[in-house]
């Protein structure tokens, strides 16, 4: 995912930190990949033919030579990022990535000899900085306007050639990544994620059950978050809210740092979350949910581009839903999987919201809300039936993404599957570890009489039956539902 930086006037002190250890001593192995000059010697691999002072006046001297006014601002800075779950890109490959993004940005357009001068630096696995100044060696400035719209259809060309996860804003399934600033914050705080993640996953959880705005609200609120509704100027109805995490303030501490529901993810705008709404439904029981399940799969599975972009929004939710009532032993791998569908549960394009299989994925979410009360019924095998009908379904979605050409929605759903039947096993073989077996028969007391004096030998002691011996014994005793 390309993304604009501040344009700036120090090339040197830029060149610095992106050779340099990092705030946090979070840079490795910096390095060139790619410049202008393909012979251009990399200053932290030959720094005997190359040094950082020298790259920057290399950088700098199309500028330097400019008769007329220079620019302000004349250095130019983007960063090219894929997504974590993407498999490590060589250094050919970020060359390749640098080398179109500065074409399609106009700061070096392909067998243009005056183009700008730039460097691509990289010092992490899953990034690269790209490095230009402003000044063509014609003498004239680069035509930039629209620079990262262009580049991001280029990451987009990227992305679909070699199957990595769609981060550009042009593809509306991208799940939204927290910034470097956002990480830093969390490391800061101890937190085992950022403040953008947490939300997500809560937004998502009451969106997935609220009947209305209200009761969409009011779950945020009983989740603990901070809440601020966005009311239209003229008819005073609400059109928007947003979002913070107690505890997590920018400006020394003087105000909360709000997202709205756009920023989270496009998915979780209130326009979009209202599309979820349902009437209240009598919650039926996991075995029907279950039921329910299986029928929307195969429904799910012969479904039309439309119908199954509604009805794989609704088994996200369901995924969502599933992951907050698990059991303890699986719950892990079912939120895994819920955040694995995310993807897959944002198709592009035009969706249909009045099928047979999104009644039956929504109406089997408002079981699942009742499900800690219903599975103490049921127990372990109610959830393996449930994680069972679910992997279905997920497969069945990959199915249709695979058949609409969604590469990126076809690998989540695939993967989330795989988390799913994980799952499954894990609970399989919890049910077979905690079945109570039953007891060994205990055999009747023996109490050994002393015979008494002088009065002959005592009776022999009566025989007894003995125990059947298990061979495995009697099995640990079963875990209470959580």
């Amino acid at each position: 995912m390309p993304k604009k930086g501040e344009q700036g006037a120090d090339t040197a002190g830029l060149l610095a930190y992106l050779f340099g250890p990092g705030d946090r001593d979070e840079h490795t192995d910096p390095h060139l990949v790619a410049a202008w000059d393909p012979a251009l010697p990399c200053p932290a691999r030959t720094p005997g033919r190359m040094t950082l002072s020298a790259l920057g006046l290399l950088l700098d001297a199309p500028v330097d030579a400019l008769r007329g006014p220079k620019p302000a601002e004349h250095v130019w800075h983007a960063s090219v990022r894929n997504a974590p779950t993407d498999r490590t890109l060589t250094d050919e490959e970020w060359a390749r990535v640098a080398a179109e993004m500065v074409a399609v940005a106009g700061i070096a357009p392909h067998d243009d000899e005056h183009a700008c001068r730039w460097v691509a630096v990289r010092h992490a696995p899953d990034h690269i900085h790209l490095v230009a100044t402003l000044a063509r060696r014609d003498g004239r400035g680069p035509r930039i306007r629209g620079d990262i719209h262009r580049m991001h259809t280029a990451a987009r060309n990227f992305e679909t050639a070699w199957g990595l996860e769609p981060m550009s804003p042009l593809d509306e399934t991208a799940r939204r990544a927290p910034a470097t600033g956002e990480k830093e914050k969390a490391t800061r705080r101890g937190l085992e994620e950022t403040a953008r993640a947490s939300l997500q996953r809560a937004v998502r959880e009451a969106a997935a059950l609220a009947t209305d705005d209200t009761d969409f609200l009011n779950r945020l609120r009983d989740a603990g978050l901070r809440v601020r509704e966005h009311h239209d100027a003229t008819t005073g109805t609400i059109d928007g809210y947003a979002v913070a995490l107690p505890g997590d303030r920018a400006d020394h501490g003087s105000r909360p740092v709000w997202f709205s529901g756009r920023t989270l993810a496009y998915d979780l705008s209130l326009p979009r979350i209202r599309e979820r709404y349902e009437p209240t439904l009598t919650p039926a029981d996991i075995t029907r949910a279950h039921t329910r399940i299986r029928e929307a799969a195969a429904l799910l599975a012969r479904a039309g581009r439309t119908q199954g972009a509604g009805d794989v929004a609704a088994l996200g939710d369901l995924l969502t839903v599933t992951a907050t009532v698990s059991p303890a032993t699986v719950r892990d791998k079912v939120r895994a999987a819920a955040t694995r569908f995310e993807q897959a549960s944002r198709a592009p394009g035009a969706r249909t919201l009045d099928t047979t299989a999104r009644t039956h994925f929504k109406a089997a979410t408002r079981a699942l809300e009742h499900a800690p009360r219903t599975a103490r019924g049921g127990g372990a095998p109610a959830v393996l039936n449930l994680l069972l009908a679910l992997t279905e379904a997920v497969e069945a979605a990959a199915a249709w993404h695979r058949a609409q050409h969604h590469r990126a929605q076809t690998t989540a759903a695939a993967q989330a599957a795989v988390l799913l039947r994980e799952a499954a096993d894990l609970t399989t073989t919890g049910a077979r570890t905690t079945t109570p077996r039953p007891a060994p028969r205990t055999s009747p007391r023996t109490v050994r009489v002393t015979p008494a004096p002088e009065r002959g030998p005592a009776p022999p002691p009566p025989v007894t039956g003995v125990p059947p011996r298990h061979a495995n014994g009697p099995g640990p005793h079963p875990g209470r539902s959580r």
